[in-house]
């Protein structure tokens, strides 16, 4: 699952600008020179998701962060998550548009196109259909033990 929040046209986002916006979303910055949203903010936990520059090799130089110019920044969810990933989802969302807004860019989906209410819903039902696909089992009810 993949959303880009891009700067407008003509436009660049800036390092020092990815980092401030990032910080006032609750991201933290780790392994691989990227963001990270973390469980409960531990560094010792695995990731929700994950925001990278577009531009190679996709890190966050902090030492080049002054000079830092990039045409988008990508916020990706892999599955299975921590969490359930619709719950996921719902954090991914809320941060993306935050930053967006921070930054004065744009939400685009997967396909690089504006991120519109319908595009949303679907992804929601895509992610409520991938959740009950990958419920646990339930436990058996044995009536002889």
């Amino acid at each position: 699952m993949t959303l880009y929040v891009a700067a407008r046209s003509g436009q660049v986002l800036c390092g020092t600008d990815i980092v401030v916006a990032a910080e006032k979303a609750g991201l933290s910055y780790g392994y691989m020179s990227i963001f990270h949203r973390l469980m409960d903010g531990r560094a010792d936990s695995s990731p929700i998701f994950s925001v990278a520059n577009i531009k190679k090799p996709g890190s966050f130089e902090m030492s080049e962060i002054q000079t830092l110019e990039t045409p988008a920044i990508a916020f990706f969810l892999t599955l299975p998550a921590p969490i359930a990933a619709l719950d996921a989802w719902e954090k991914l969302l809320p941060t993306a548009q935050r930053m967006a807004e921070l930054l004065d860019g744009v939400v685009l989906d997967e396909s690089r196109n504006a991120l519109g209410r319908q595009r949303i819903a679907h992804i929601r039902d895509d992610l409520r259909a991938y959740d009950r696909q990958h419920e646990a089992p339930p436990i058996s009810k044995n009536t002889r033990w």
